[in-house]
Protein backbone atom coordinates (compact mmCIF):
# COMPACT_ATOMS: atom_id res chain seq x y z
CA UNK A 1 0.00 0.00 0.00
CA UNK A 2 2.90 2.35 0.72
CA UNK A 3 4.19 1.77 -2.80
CA UNK A 4 0.80 2.48 -4.36
CA UNK A 5 0.41 5.65 -2.29
CA UNK A 6 3.64 7.07 -3.75
CA UNK A 7 2.68 6.29 -7.36
CA UNK A 8 1.83 9.32 -9.58
CA UNK A 9 -1.93 9.42 -10.13
CA UNK A 10 -1.72 9.77 -13.90
CA UNK A 11 0.44 6.65 -14.15
CA UNK A 12 -2.09 4.61 -12.16
CA UNK A 13 -5.25 5.76 -13.99
CA UNK A 14 -4.84 3.54 -17.13
CA UNK A 15 -3.95 0.49 -15.01
CA UNK A 16 -6.96 1.07 -12.74
CA UNK A 17 -9.25 1.35 -15.78
CA UNK A 18 -7.85 -1.92 -17.14
CA UNK A 19 -8.65 -3.77 -13.92
CA UNK A 20 -12.11 -2.17 -13.63
CA UNK A 21 -13.12 -3.07 -17.19
CA UNK A 22 -11.90 -6.67 -16.83
CA UNK A 23 -13.70 -7.05 -13.49
CA UNK A 24 -16.93 -5.50 -14.79
CA UNK A 25 -17.04 -7.77 -17.80
CA UNK A 26 -16.25 -10.81 -15.68
CA UNK A 27 -19.14 -9.97 -13.34
CA UNK A 28 -21.57 -8.86 -16.03
CA UNK A 29 -21.33 -11.88 -18.30
CA UNK A 30 -22.84 -15.27 -17.38
CA UNK A 31 -20.59 -17.63 -15.38
CA UNK A 32 -18.00 -19.51 -17.34
CA UNK A 33 -19.25 -22.90 -16.17
CA UNK A 34 -22.75 -22.21 -17.51
CA UNK A 35 -21.42 -21.10 -20.87
CA UNK A 36 -19.84 -24.47 -21.59
CA UNK A 37 -22.56 -26.30 -23.49
CA UNK A 38 -21.47 -29.65 -24.94
CA UNK A 39 -21.56 -29.73 -28.73
CA UNK A 40 -22.96 -32.72 -30.61
CA UNK A 41 -20.30 -35.34 -31.22
CA UNK A 42 -20.98 -35.49 -34.95
CA UNK A 43 -20.70 -31.74 -35.57
CA UNK A 44 -17.25 -30.30 -36.20
CA UNK A 45 -16.64 -26.88 -34.61
CA UNK A 46 -16.67 -24.01 -37.04
CA UNK A 47 -14.27 -21.16 -36.32
CA UNK A 48 -15.41 -18.41 -38.64
CA UNK A 49 -13.94 -15.05 -37.79
CA UNK A 50 -10.62 -16.38 -36.49
CA UNK A 51 -9.76 -15.98 -32.82
CA UNK A 52 -12.97 -14.09 -32.05
CA UNK A 53 -15.10 -17.23 -32.55
CA UNK A 54 -12.92 -19.58 -30.50
CA UNK A 55 -14.41 -21.28 -27.44
CA UNK A 56 -12.37 -22.21 -24.39
CA UNK A 57 -12.76 -25.67 -22.82
CA UNK A 58 -13.66 -26.17 -19.17
CA UNK A 59 -10.39 -25.68 -17.26
CA UNK A 60 -11.59 -27.80 -14.33
CA UNK A 61 -11.54 -31.08 -16.27
CA UNK A 62 -7.75 -31.57 -15.92
CA UNK A 63 -5.83 -32.13 -12.68
CA UNK A 64 -2.27 -31.11 -11.80
CA UNK A 65 -0.59 -32.21 -8.54
CA UNK A 66 -3.98 -32.59 -6.88
CA UNK A 67 -5.42 -29.30 -8.20
CA UNK A 68 -7.70 -28.60 -11.13
CA UNK A 69 -6.44 -26.45 -13.96
CA UNK A 70 -8.75 -23.63 -12.85
CA UNK A 71 -7.40 -23.69 -9.30
CA UNK A 72 -3.80 -23.65 -10.49
CA UNK A 73 -4.42 -20.63 -12.72
CA UNK A 74 -6.16 -18.86 -9.84
CA UNK A 75 -2.96 -19.23 -7.88
CA UNK A 76 -1.33 -17.54 -10.85
CA UNK A 77 -3.42 -14.43 -10.14
CA UNK A 78 -1.85 -14.26 -6.69
CA UNK A 79 1.62 -14.53 -8.24
CA UNK A 80 0.73 -11.65 -10.58
CA UNK A 81 -0.30 -9.47 -7.63
CA UNK A 82 2.96 -10.30 -5.86
CA UNK A 83 4.89 -9.34 -9.00
CA UNK A 84 2.94 -6.09 -9.21
CA UNK A 85 3.75 -5.35 -5.56
CA UNK A 86 7.44 -6.12 -6.20
CA UNK A 87 7.57 -3.65 -9.09
CA UNK A 88 5.93 -0.93 -6.99
CA UNK A 89 8.26 -1.55 -4.04
CA UNK A 90 11.32 -1.13 -6.28
CA UNK A 91 9.70 2.04 -7.63
CA UNK A 92 9.43 3.50 -4.11
CA UNK A 93 13.00 2.47 -3.29
CA UNK A 94 14.29 4.32 -6.35
CA UNK A 95 12.26 7.38 -5.51
CA UNK A 96 13.67 7.49 -1.97
CA UNK A 97 17.33 7.27 -3.05
CA UNK A 98 19.56 10.24 -2.27
CA UNK A 99 19.83 12.84 -5.03
CA UNK A 100 21.07 16.42 -5.24
CA UNK A 101 18.34 19.02 -5.48
CA UNK A 102 19.63 20.44 -8.76
CA UNK A 103 19.69 16.97 -10.32
CA UNK A 104 16.18 16.30 -9.05
CA UNK A 105 14.93 19.52 -10.64
CA UNK A 106 16.40 18.57 -14.02
CA UNK A 107 14.96 15.04 -13.89
CA UNK A 108 11.54 16.41 -12.92
CA UNK A 109 11.72 18.91 -15.77
CA UNK A 110 12.47 16.04 -18.15
CA UNK A 111 9.52 14.09 -16.73
CA UNK A 112 7.14 17.04 -17.08
CA UNK A 113 8.15 17.35 -20.74
CA UNK A 114 7.68 13.58 -21.19
CA UNK A 115 4.27 13.86 -19.52
CA UNK A 116 3.22 16.49 -22.03
CA UNK A 117 4.27 14.13 -24.81
CA UNK A 118 2.31 11.23 -23.28
CA UNK A 119 -0.83 13.31 -22.81
CA UNK A 120 -0.67 14.35 -26.46
CA UNK A 121 -0.17 10.70 -27.45
CA UNK A 122 -3.15 9.70 -25.33
CA UNK A 123 -5.41 12.14 -27.18
CA UNK A 124 -4.14 10.79 -30.49
CA UNK A 125 -4.82 7.19 -29.39
CA UNK A 126 -8.40 8.11 -28.47
CA UNK A 127 -9.01 9.41 -31.99
CA UNK A 128 -7.28 6.38 -33.51
CA UNK A 129 -9.43 4.02 -31.42
CA UNK A 130 -12.58 5.61 -32.86
CA UNK A 131 -11.48 4.70 -36.39
CA UNK A 132 -10.53 1.18 -35.32
CA UNK A 133 -13.90 0.82 -33.56
CA UNK A 134 -15.70 1.54 -36.83
CA UNK A 135 -13.61 -1.11 -38.59
CA UNK A 136 -14.32 -3.65 -35.82
CA UNK A 137 -18.07 -3.02 -36.00
CA UNK A 138 -18.14 -3.30 -39.80
CA UNK A 139 -15.96 -6.41 -39.96
CA UNK A 140 -17.30 -8.46 -37.05
CA UNK A 141 -20.83 -7.07 -36.87
CA UNK A 142 -21.75 -6.54 -40.53
CA UNK A 143 -19.54 -8.92 -42.52
CA UNK A 144 -19.29 -11.84 -40.06
CA UNK A 145 -22.72 -11.28 -38.45
CA UNK A 146 -21.47 -11.54 -34.86
CA UNK A 147 -23.89 -10.94 -32.02
CA UNK A 148 -23.96 -7.39 -30.67
CA UNK A 149 -22.61 -8.51 -27.27
CA UNK A 150 -19.56 -10.08 -28.93
CA UNK A 151 -18.84 -6.96 -30.97
CA UNK A 152 -19.15 -4.83 -27.82
CA UNK A 153 -16.82 -7.23 -25.99
CA UNK A 154 -14.19 -6.87 -28.73
CA UNK A 155 -14.51 -3.08 -28.56
CA UNK A 156 -14.21 -2.97 -24.77
CA UNK A 157 -11.17 -5.22 -24.66
CA UNK A 158 -9.50 -3.24 -27.43
CA UNK A 159 -9.73 -0.30 -25.02
CA UNK A 160 -8.28 -2.52 -22.27
CA UNK A 161 -5.33 -3.33 -24.55
CA UNK A 162 -4.67 0.32 -25.34
CA UNK A 163 -4.88 1.31 -21.67
CA UNK A 164 -2.51 -1.51 -20.76
CA UNK A 165 0.16 -0.43 -23.26
CA UNK A 166 -0.30 3.23 -22.38
CA UNK A 167 -0.26 2.70 -18.60
CA UNK A 168 2.84 0.49 -18.63
CA UNK A 169 4.63 2.98 -20.90
CA UNK A 170 3.76 5.83 -18.53
CA UNK A 171 5.03 3.86 -15.53
CA UNK A 172 8.26 3.09 -17.39
CA UNK A 173 8.99 6.70 -18.22
CA UNK A 174 8.31 7.74 -14.62
CA UNK A 175 10.75 5.14 -13.27
CA UNK A 176 13.40 6.13 -15.82
CA UNK A 177 13.23 9.81 -14.91
CA UNK A 178 13.68 8.83 -11.27
CA UNK A 179 16.60 6.55 -12.01
CA UNK A 180 18.58 8.96 -14.22
CA UNK A 181 19.16 11.60 -11.54
CA UNK A 182 19.78 9.00 -8.83
CA UNK A 183 22.35 7.26 -11.03
CA UNK A 184 24.12 10.54 -11.80
CA UNK A 185 24.29 11.41 -8.10
CA UNK A 186 25.55 7.93 -7.17
CA UNK A 187 28.30 8.28 -9.79
CA UNK A 188 29.77 11.22 -7.87
CA UNK A 189 31.05 8.78 -5.24
CA UNK A 190 33.33 7.14 -7.79
CA UNK A 191 32.03 3.63 -7.06
CA UNK A 192 31.01 1.50 -10.04
CA UNK A 193 28.39 -0.75 -8.40
CA UNK A 194 25.64 1.87 -7.69
CA UNK A 195 25.92 3.16 -11.24
CA UNK A 196 25.02 -0.33 -12.48
CA UNK A 197 22.63 -1.30 -9.69
CA UNK A 198 20.21 1.63 -10.01
CA UNK A 199 19.47 1.17 -13.75
CA UNK A 200 19.13 -2.60 -13.22
CA UNK A 201 16.60 -2.06 -10.42
CA UNK A 202 14.70 0.38 -12.63
CA UNK A 203 14.53 -2.24 -15.38
CA UNK A 204 13.40 -4.87 -12.86
CA UNK A 205 10.58 -2.62 -11.68
CA UNK A 206 9.30 -1.90 -15.19
CA UNK A 207 9.70 -5.48 -16.42
CA UNK A 208 8.00 -7.07 -13.42
CA UNK A 209 5.03 -4.70 -13.57
CA UNK A 210 4.70 -5.18 -17.35
CA UNK A 211 4.62 -8.98 -17.11
CA UNK A 212 2.35 -8.98 -14.04
CA UNK A 213 -0.28 -6.70 -15.59
CA UNK A 214 -0.25 -8.64 -18.87
CA UNK A 215 -0.59 -12.02 -17.17
CA UNK A 216 -3.28 -10.77 -14.79
CA UNK A 217 -5.48 -9.61 -17.67
CA UNK A 218 -5.03 -12.81 -19.67
CA UNK A 219 -5.68 -15.04 -16.65
CA UNK A 220 -8.84 -13.07 -15.84
CA UNK A 221 -10.08 -13.72 -19.37
CA UNK A 222 -9.27 -17.43 -19.09
CA UNK A 223 -10.83 -17.86 -15.65
CA UNK A 224 -13.77 -15.48 -15.39
CA UNK A 225 -14.97 -14.78 -18.92
CA UNK A 226 -17.37 -17.40 -20.36
CA UNK A 227 -15.75 -19.67 -22.91
CA UNK A 228 -18.05 -18.42 -25.68
CA UNK A 229 -16.79 -14.86 -25.20
CA UNK A 230 -13.13 -15.51 -24.39
CA UNK A 231 -12.07 -15.53 -28.04
CA UNK A 232 -13.66 -12.13 -28.60
CA UNK A 233 -11.92 -10.81 -25.48
CA UNK A 234 -8.53 -12.06 -26.64
CA UNK A 235 -8.81 -10.68 -30.17
CA UNK A 236 -10.02 -7.31 -28.86
CA UNK A 237 -7.19 -7.20 -26.33
CA UNK A 238 -4.62 -8.05 -29.01
CA UNK A 239 -5.99 -5.35 -31.35
CA UNK A 240 -5.87 -2.72 -28.63
CA UNK A 241 -2.38 -3.41 -27.35
CA UNK A 242 -1.01 -3.68 -30.89
CA UNK A 243 -2.58 -0.35 -31.80
CA UNK A 244 -1.23 1.34 -28.67
CA UNK A 245 2.25 -0.11 -29.08
CA UNK A 246 2.47 0.81 -32.77
CA UNK A 247 1.48 4.43 -32.16
CA UNK A 248 3.75 4.84 -29.13
CA UNK A 249 6.69 3.09 -30.78
CA UNK A 250 6.58 4.92 -34.12
CA UNK A 251 5.77 8.34 -32.69
CA UNK A 252 8.45 7.93 -30.00
CA UNK A 253 11.08 7.24 -32.63
CA UNK A 254 10.04 10.27 -34.67
CA UNK A 255 9.99 12.45 -31.55
CA UNK A 256 13.49 11.48 -30.47
CA UNK A 257 14.93 12.14 -33.93
CA UNK A 258 13.35 15.59 -34.04
CA UNK A 259 14.73 16.33 -30.55
CA UNK A 260 18.21 15.14 -31.56
CA UNK A 261 18.23 17.35 -34.64
CA UNK A 262 16.95 20.34 -32.66
CA UNK A 263 19.62 19.86 -30.02
CA UNK A 264 22.35 19.63 -32.67
CA UNK A 265 21.09 22.76 -34.39
CA UNK A 266 21.40 24.66 -31.12
CA UNK A 267 25.09 23.70 -30.93
CA UNK A 268 25.64 25.24 -34.33
CA UNK A 269 23.60 28.37 -33.65
CA UNK A 270 25.28 29.12 -30.30
CA UNK A 271 28.70 27.68 -31.21
CA UNK A 272 28.92 25.39 -28.20
CA UNK A 273 30.59 22.02 -27.73
CA UNK A 274 29.06 18.55 -27.56
CA UNK A 275 27.09 17.89 -24.33
CA UNK A 276 27.67 21.43 -23.09
CA UNK A 277 25.39 22.18 -20.13
CA UNK A 278 24.46 25.52 -21.71
CA UNK A 279 22.81 23.79 -24.68
CA UNK A 280 19.10 24.72 -24.52
CA UNK A 281 18.25 21.57 -26.44
CA UNK A 282 19.49 19.20 -23.72
CA UNK A 283 16.07 18.82 -22.07
CA UNK A 284 14.40 18.15 -25.42
CA UNK A 285 17.16 15.65 -26.26
CA UNK A 286 16.71 13.80 -22.95
CA UNK A 287 12.94 13.81 -23.41
CA UNK A 288 13.36 12.41 -26.90
CA UNK A 289 15.59 9.64 -25.60
CA UNK A 290 12.94 8.71 -23.03
CA UNK A 291 10.15 8.85 -25.62
CA UNK A 292 12.05 6.77 -28.15
CA UNK A 293 13.93 4.36 -25.90
CA UNK A 294 11.50 3.97 -22.98
CA UNK A 295 7.89 4.57 -24.04
CA UNK A 296 8.19 2.70 -27.34
CA UNK A 297 10.02 -0.44 -26.15
CA UNK A 298 7.89 -0.70 -22.99
CA UNK A 299 4.61 -0.56 -24.91
CA UNK A 300 6.11 -2.82 -27.57
CA UNK A 301 7.14 -5.37 -24.94
CA UNK A 302 3.63 -5.36 -23.49
CA UNK A 303 2.14 -5.92 -26.93
CA UNK A 304 4.62 -8.63 -27.94
CA UNK A 305 4.02 -10.61 -24.77
CA UNK A 306 0.25 -10.33 -25.17
CA UNK A 307 -0.15 -11.20 -28.84
CA UNK A 308 2.26 -14.11 -28.44
CA UNK A 309 0.03 -15.50 -25.69
CA UNK A 310 -3.07 -15.02 -27.85
CA UNK A 311 -1.33 -16.77 -30.76
CA UNK A 312 -0.40 -19.75 -28.56
CA UNK A 313 -3.96 -20.05 -27.23
CA UNK A 314 -5.35 -19.90 -30.77
CA UNK A 315 -2.91 -22.52 -32.01
CA UNK A 316 -3.79 -24.90 -29.16
CA UNK A 317 -7.55 -24.56 -29.66
CA UNK A 318 -7.34 -25.02 -33.43
CA UNK A 319 -4.64 -27.70 -33.66
CA UNK A 320 -5.53 -29.95 -30.72
CA UNK A 321 -8.86 -31.83 -31.08
CA UNK A 322 -9.16 -33.22 -27.52
CA UNK A 323 -10.40 -30.79 -24.87
CA UNK A 324 -8.45 -32.47 -22.08
CA UNK A 325 -5.18 -31.98 -23.94
CA UNK A 326 -6.18 -28.39 -24.72
CA UNK A 327 -6.62 -27.68 -21.01
CA UNK A 328 -3.32 -29.34 -20.15
CA UNK A 329 -1.45 -27.23 -22.71
CA UNK A 330 -3.22 -23.99 -21.73
CA UNK A 331 -2.36 -24.48 -18.07
CA UNK A 332 1.20 -25.48 -18.97
CA UNK A 333 1.99 -22.34 -21.00
CA UNK A 334 0.67 -20.05 -18.26
CA UNK A 335 2.33 -21.88 -15.38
Amino acid sequence: MEAIRHMPRRALIPLVWVLLVVSALALGLPPAAEAQTPAPAAAAPAHSGGEASLKLPDLAQASFVGMTGRTMLQWGLLICLLGLAFGLVIYVQLKNLAVHQSMREISELIYETCKTYLITQGKFLMILELFIAVIIVVYFGVLLHFEAIKVITILLFSVVGILGSYGVAWFGIRVNTFANSRTAFAGLKGLPYPVYAIPIKAGMSIGMLLVSVELFIMLCILLYIPGDYAGACFIGFAIGESLGAAALRIAGGIFTKIADIGSDLMKIVFNIKEDDARNPGVIADCTGDNAGDSVGPTADGFETYGVTGVALITFILLAVPKELVQVQLLVWIFV
